[in-house]
């Protein structure tokens, strides 16, 4: 899907399901969001250098997973993995953003809030976003682009899996006509 940024309308974003030999592209990007979120969640690095992220094959495998690389400009600019079921709720049916994540170069943009909303809009239904408590800036980004794709603000909840505290939002997704 080719569309454009409607805060920088200069901006041509692509939002591509990832084919399977597009998995180590995945894959590299992977470890960039999980350097980035190492700042929020103790991650330790395995014996080659990298933190790894064993699911990923599954979004080639299982029915319900789906996969998306970003470019922005012809550039590659990030990923978003759907999935089917929440992690912290436990509901099969709804639509779960299992992992987002956009290149530094490309945030603050209204880039992520304009993914957010194509793949939500592909998958109409019920959606669980979960953030980690102390990613105050996810919170922030995930409270704005959920409030502006149903257009009032969603009062998430705060649970605890495993552990660890975190804020549940849940919406509603329509498909765009």
């Amino acid at each position: 899907m080719l569309f454009r940024s409607a805060e920088k309308p200069s901006a041509q974003i692509e939002v591509i399901p990832a084919r399977s030999e597009q998995e180590p592209i995945l894959a590299n990007l992977l470890e960039l969001y999980a350097h980035d979120f190492s700042v929020f969640h103790y991650l330790e690095l395995g014996s080659d250098g990298r933190f790894g992220y064993d699911g990923l094959p599954l979004y080639w495998s299982e029915s319900g997973r789906h996969p998306f690389l970003v470019w922005v400009e012809g550039k590659l600019a990030g990923l978003i993995l759907v999935k089917r079921g929440s992690e912290v709720s436990g509901a099969e049916t709804v639509w779960d953003v299992a992992e987002f994540f956009v290149l530094r170069g490309y945030r603050r943009r209204g880039i992520g809030t304009q993914i957010a909303h194509y793949v939500w809009r592909q998958f109409p239904g019920l959606w669980e976003v979960r953030v980690m408590e102390s990613n105050i800036v996810a919170l922030d980004f995930w409270a704005h682009a959920i409030s502006m794709l149903t257009g009032q603000a969603i009062q998430p909840v705060r649970v605890q899996k495993d552990g660890r505290w975190w804020t549940l939002f849940s919406f509603e997704s329509k498909r765009l006509e």
